[in-house]
């Protein structure tokens, strides 16, 4: 199977959220994105490209509460309780994405190795440039296959590619590595994308990046215990969360004075 990472996914409870985040953990403001009518959300996205991730960018995806509840589960894992529970607490590194130019035969065969991707459905959203066309694998339960490690599935028309219309943003996507996936799937992994491995009783996160950005070198893990985000940038991420909280204080006290 030939996959190249397309991008990766961040979750969080509001879209605000993640662009605080983005803006206190990178330095930067992530670009626009757009709304997935069909799925209920809505992302922001910012290249993180790099010569080994050629073409590759950073979404950061959130339910829009402005659309309808969709008629199935939302990608993505973002129907899950547990996991808007913890996207109360911040945004977090999700999922990943690959790319194939067939994506029929990649999914015949990972159904040859034991694994179902879903269903492949067409997705579309509008843009500035006009609307945006892709196919795409879904799980009818909305969910992630080995806590995020196994990618969704993704086919671009020829020629086209969300990365054509975003800006350079000063931040680069150097490495990635994966836990818990079965043996057969490894050998699909695109160049770029380590194994990493097991390190006795210590927990290991499913997945883990590290970026270049302008606040330095950053790490993120998807933990399988549950935590947020925790990498190289502590103190940005610290003040994040004290953002995060000075926030909701302040909507609180809003709403305290209408009612009086």
């Amino acid at each position: 199977m030939n996959l190249a990472l397309d991008h990766i996914v961040v979750a969080a409870r509001r879209l605000d959220d993640g662009v605080a985040w983005c803006e206190s953990l990178l330095g930067i403001t992530p670009g626009p994105g757009g709304q997935h009518v069909f799925m209920g959300t809505h992302n922001r996205l910012f290249r993180i490209e790099s010569p080994t991730f050629p073409r590759a960018y950073l979404e950061i995806i959130a339910i829009d509460p402005d659309l309808a509840t969709p008629i199935r589960p939302r990608w993505f894992d973002l129907d899950q309780p547990a996991l808007q529970a913890e996207l109360e607490r911040g945004p977090r590194l999700l999922h990943w994405v690959a790319r194939t130019g067939n994506l029929a035969h990649a999914v015949d065969t990972a159904a040859a190795a034991g694994i179902d991707c879903g269903e492949i459905l067409h997705a579309q959203r509008a843009t500035a440039r006009g609307t945006l066309a892709w196919r795409i694998t879904v799980r009818p339960d909305g969910r992630c296959l080995f806590a995020g490690a196994l990618p969704t599935l993704i086919e671009w028309p020829p020629g086209t590619h969300p990365v054509d219309a975003m800006s350079p943003s000063g931040v680069q996507l150097q490495g990635m590595e994966l836990n818990g996936l079965p043996p057969a799937v490894r050998s699909w992994l695109p160049a770029g994308v380590d194994w990493m491995p097991s390190s006795g009783t210590r927990p290991i996160a499913p997945m883990a990046i590290t970026l270049a950005s302008p606040r330095g070198r950053v790490r993120l893990d998807r933990s399988r215990c549950g935590r947020s985000f925790r990498g190289c940038a502590e103190p940005s991420e610290r003040a994040f969360g004290a953002l995060h909280a000075r926030t909701h204080r302040s909507i609180a006290r809003s709403r305290s004075r209408c009612l009086r």
